[in-house]
């Protein structure tokens, strides 16, 4: 198959004293991501999309929660290994589409530096990534809770 596409999707809560990384940036606010890594729920809906499309299991085989080593890990290493996995498999990263759920901060200053970064590590130069509030419903309209969900698109590459 010379296309492949695959969706992740992660949620994590939100607790004062804690870092917000989102797309391996450090986003200054009150609040960040209670997570056994720093929690980039961007990083790691997009490490569960390249995974789901070449079926090759998902960020908590290859990362579990369980293993020490795997705490406070930077989400840039499950990310760069999801990437190595598909390069191996013959593929390249040719789109990526996502959107993320937080009440607050608000993304759009950061938007840039979380692509160019993004981008650098998927060497995708089709990025796409929405910041959506969620009208204050639920744990993610209270500031409790973000959630983000990513859809990759995948082609062989020519041998």
């Amino acid at each position: 198959m010379d296309f492949k596409v695959g969706i992740g999707f992660d949620i994590h809560r939100l607790e004062k004293g804690k870092k917000l990384i989102i797309g391996g940036i450090e986003i200054p606010f009150e609040k960040g991501w209670v997570a056994h890594s720093d929690g980039d729920i961007f990083f790691h809906a997009l490490t569960d999309a390249i995974l789901g499309a070449i079926g090759k299991g998902d960020i908590g085989q290859l990362f579990p929660d369980t293993d020490e080593k795997n705490k406070n890990l930077s989400s840039d290493i499950f990310l760069r290994k999801a990437v190595e996995i598909s390069e191996n498999e013959g593929y390249e990263i040719i789109n990526i589409d996502s959107y993320i759920l937080l009440e607050k901060p608000k993304l759009l200053p950061y938007r840039d530096k979380i692509i160019k970064n993004t981008s650098k590590i998927t060497k995708c130069s089709n990025i796409f990534l929405k910041g959506k509030t969620f009208e204050k419903l639920g744990d993610i309209g209270q500031g409790k809770a973000g959630a983000c969900e990513a859809i990759v698109l995948l082609k062989r590459r020519n041998t």
